[in-house]
């Protein structure tokens, strides 16, 4: 009887035992596959900071690469104004204002000093101007001349809208544009009829007259900025 029982006891025991061992087998591939998930979600994030490093990084190159293309542009945009004061110079001893006074635009020159744009027009930059003859100054309606010298801003900007700054258009330049942005800060239509060109319906009568700062082209009419 006795050994009954030490038998049953043992048995019982050794299916504890079982137990624990199937238990602690549960628990060590639990740990395992939690480790596992964990090591795996951890590669995943390294995987993402790493494909968004890179996407910086390749970024990074595009922005330097678009500056380094601007710089480009702007470099050659420079030479390019260089070259065409370089043009102007070889060609011209005497500037704008001093070359419309040798080819008698009168009132144009006189309109220049009263509006205090000698200065600009003689020194500053490289521009092209379109110089209204006397003629187009004289079929303005009467007054149209008097009340504009004494309105100097009003004077200004007439007369500025004559003038694109910065490029020197050659005839054949205009020819092949639709409008031309003015120092005014308007822009003036360009046509091209069986004529000749116009610019803001003014006709050119004598064009590519060169300046040492610039080039003139005379027109048939005096421009009005639109208010």
């Amino acid at each position: 009887m006795f050994y009954e029982l030490k038998g049953v006891e043992i048995i019982r025991k050794m299916k504890l035992f079982g137990v624990l061992v199937a238990l602690m087998v549960i628990s060590l591939m639990l740990f395992a596959s939690g480790c596992a998930q964990k090591a795996d979600n951890e590669a995943k994030n390294v995987a993402n900071e790493t494909k968004k490093a890179e996407n910086e990084t390749r970024n990074i190159k595009n922005e330097t690469e678009n500056i380094k293309n601007e710089t480009e542009n702007l470099k050659n945009e420079t030479e390019g104004v260089k070259q065409e004061i370089a043009n102007v110079v070889e060609k011209s001893n005497v500037n704008i204002v001093q070359t419309l006074a040798d080819k008698n635009f009168v009132t144009l020159v006189q309109l220049i000093n009263v509006a205090g744009l000698e200065k600009v027009l003689a020194e500053d930059g490289i521009y092209t101007v379109f110089a209204p003859t006397d003629k187009a100054f004289a079929e303005l309606p009467e007054g149209a001349v008097p009340a504009l010298k004494n309105n100097t801003n009003e004077l200004k900007k007439v007369l500025t809208y004559h003038v694109v700054a910065g490029k020197v258009l050659m005839k054949k330049d205009i020819e092949n544009m639709t409008s031309i942005k003015t120092l005014e800060g308007g822009e003036l239509t360009v046509n091209v009829t069986a004529n000749g060109v116009q610019v803001g319906g003014a006709n050119i009568t004598e064009a590519n007259i060169m300046t040492k700062n610039g080039v003139i082209h005379q027109i048939d009419k005096v421009l009005i900025p639109p208010r």
